[in-house]
């Protein structure tokens, strides 16, 4: 596993999440709801399900790339089971679908502190190769 995974970048700090387990397996977040990432109806926002999921399937996918290449998202899909009140906190579980060459797909189950499935995101990643990392 690359040694850079662990380093989240600014936006991760900035909505309060936190990475619990990272491995090339897993990766796994919580994130407190708090006002600030609610919407207009006091749940979290569904683009701060999607920003971390998002993060979770770059994090895992740079725990597994090999060195000299860097990622990028070119898909992602969310589907929305259930709110995640505020106060309540959203628990994220990345994990592998596809790791190729070229293209890694990611799956992220996000739940709350009652274990209700809140959303199911998947994306795929793009490997690119040649760039500093």
């Amino acid at each position: 596993m690359r040694a850079d995974a662990e380093i989240q970048p600014p936006f991760a700090e900035l909505i309060g999440m936190k990475i619990t387990l990272l491995s090339a397996d897993k990766v796994t977040a919580e994130l407190p709801v708090r006002a600030e990432l609610g919407n207009r109806f006091g749940i979290l926002h569904g683009g701060a399900i999607m920003a971390l999921a998002d993060n979770l399937g770059g994090t895992a996918t740079v725990a597994n790339l090999p060195e000299g290449t860097t990622t990028t998202t070119i898909e992602s899909k969310t589907n929305f089971f259930a709110a995640v009140p505020a106060g309540d906190t959203a628990y994220a579980e990345c994990t592998p679908l596809h790791r190729g060459r070229t293209t890694m797909v990611w799956q992220t189950r996000i739940t709350r502190g009652d274990g209700r499935l809140c959303a199911l995101v998947t994306q795929t990643q793009m490997v690119l190769k040649g760039r500093d990392s």
